[in-house]
């Protein structure tokens, strides 16, 4: 790294460091490319590790274990009622999870070479970076990563009534239980965070203006989340918008589309996120970017600028970090020369509910809309042995296949643990495997992966 003037110059400059951005620019440093991450934080990991998957997820097995001692009582084992601490629970959500994972990631980092610059990042052309911060400097680059990713949408049309209207980053902050809440979205952020709280003891409404729960996902699937959700929460009000928000003598008053007032104590948006791509003087490069912010590339992570490449949320859907890491070892590599490609069949999605709900691969309906003949297997978990011992009947497990090769196009499951039971589900479409393959993998029993197999024997009986 040549130092002048505050100029830098390095092979790869990437800018931000969430799970694409260190992802790629490790990868860089593993192929011998010297690589810089600028990231506003000067930390990695991004808002995934900071302010979403892994603190969601740390809170939402707290819920877990809330609900698990709850459940005991059926089978003759009694704990009491639970007593939750709240500054305790920060603090080990803060401490011993997001921050013991950050200092891993530091610590990656230095191993492998790859310098993280405190700032704000804008282009200056296709081979130059400006960064703005305590100390001003500029990034001359072979080529550059955008792995900005994605922030919480505002409720469009919807002024904030104050600190009470919580995105998800604030809602992850846990700075209180409210007595009331309401939660704006049926989406995945919504359904997770609602139980959270519902779990600490909030009364949970959730208002969703379309019709059903999880838009997009599996109806077969969401229904046994719907029924859990139904037990959990004060109420669901679907085919419903928020028109209104105001503050009012410490709660909010949410006037709703069907006529209806609300008062709660907080409220919690999650509509969705959006790419963050503005502000960044993409407008001085090649590349280009959508009236929503997406930055287009194709399948080499390349965007329209020959040294530009971008990964992870920021080029669109689906914004899930795994998809993130992936491209960015993919452009890491390509930029290194190697023949890569994010051409991978399937990117399994799980919401980490309860019950946790994961697919992969083709769904039924996307069949049906390309026209596409399919047989579809469903194996209800009731029939399980597993679920029985777990107390846990309300799962399903679905294959998508191709009637002609028997290959397994898509897996989708909902039940405890289906975010890992996923796994085996994305290797069988990655690697074209077929029905009779996975039929005839011998899985250990009793276990809750049999119900892959036994839904690809139901389809090879009717062969």
């Amino acid at each position: 790294m040549v130092m002048g003037d505050l100029v830098v110059e390095v092979d790869v400059a990437v800018v931000g460091g969430g799970p694409g951005g260190y992802s790629a620019a490790f990868r860089c440093a593993e192929l011998g490319l010297e690589a810089v991450v600028v990231d506003a934080t000067a930390r990695l990991g991004g808002a995934c590790l900071f302010e979403g998957c892994i603190p969601s997820k740390a809170l939402l097995h707290v819920a877990a274990v809330l609900d698990a001692a709850e459940r005991a009582k059926e089978f003759g084992v009694d704990f009491g009622a639970p007593r939750v601490a709240l500054e305790p629970l920060r603090r080990w959500k803060t401490e011993r999870v997001v921050g013991k994972l950050a200092r891993g990631l530091a610590s990656v980092a230095k191993a492998k070479g790859v310098e993280v610059v405190a700032g704000r990042a804008v282009f200056e052309g296709s081979r130059e970076l400006r960064v703005e911060g305590e100390t001003p400097q500029k990034i001359r680059f072979k080529h550059a990563i955008l792995a900005t990713g994605a922030a919480p949408s505002p409720l469009p049309g919807l002024e904030r009534a104050g600190d009470r209207v919580l995105d998800s980053t604030a809602a992850l902050a846990l700075a209180d239980v409210p007595g009331r809440l309401l939660v704006v979205g049926g989406g995945y952020i919504g359904l997770e965070l609602g139980q959270v709280y519902a779990a600490l003891g909030s009364a949970v409404t959730l208002v969703e203006m379309l019709d059903g729960l999880l838009p997009g996902v599996d109806r077969d699937l969401v229904q046994p989340l719907a029924r859990r959700a139904e037990k959990q929460f004060a109420s669901i009000l679907l085919g419903t918008r928020v028109v209104a928000l105001s503050e009012a003598g410490g709660a909010v008053e949410a006037q709703l589309s069907s006529g209806e007032t609300l008062v709660v104590d907080r409220v919690l948006v999650a509509v969705g996120r959006r790419p963050q791509s503005a502000g960044l003087g993409l407008e001085t490069t090649r590349a280009a970017v959508d009236a929503r912010g997406v930055v287009a590339v194709d399948e080499r992570c390349r965007t329209a600028d020959p040294y530009v490449f971008a990964v992870g949320d920021v080029t669109g859907e689906p914004m899930l970090a795994h998809r993130a890491m992936r491209q960015g070892k993919v452009a890491a590599e390509v930029i290194a020369g190697r023949p890569s490609a994010f051409d991978n069949a399937a990117v399994p999605a799980v919401v980490f509910t309860d019950p946790e709900v994961a697919w992969c691969g083709l769904t039924e309906a996307e069949a049906a809309r390309e026209g596409r003949a399919v047989t579809i297997a469903r194996f209800p978990w009731a029939a399980s042995g597993r679920a029985a011992t777990l107390g846990r009947a309300d799962g399903l497990t679905k294959l998508v296949a191709d009637p002609e090769s028997g290959r397994v196009l898509g897996v989708g499951l909902v039940g405890p643990g289906a975010g890992e039971l996923v796994a085996e589900a994305a290797l069988a479409v990655e690697a074209a495997l077929t029905v009779e393959d996975l039929a005839a993998t011998i899985h250990a029993h009793p276990t809750l992966s049999e119900t892959l197999m036994e839904a690809a024997e139901t389809l090879l009986r009717r062969a």
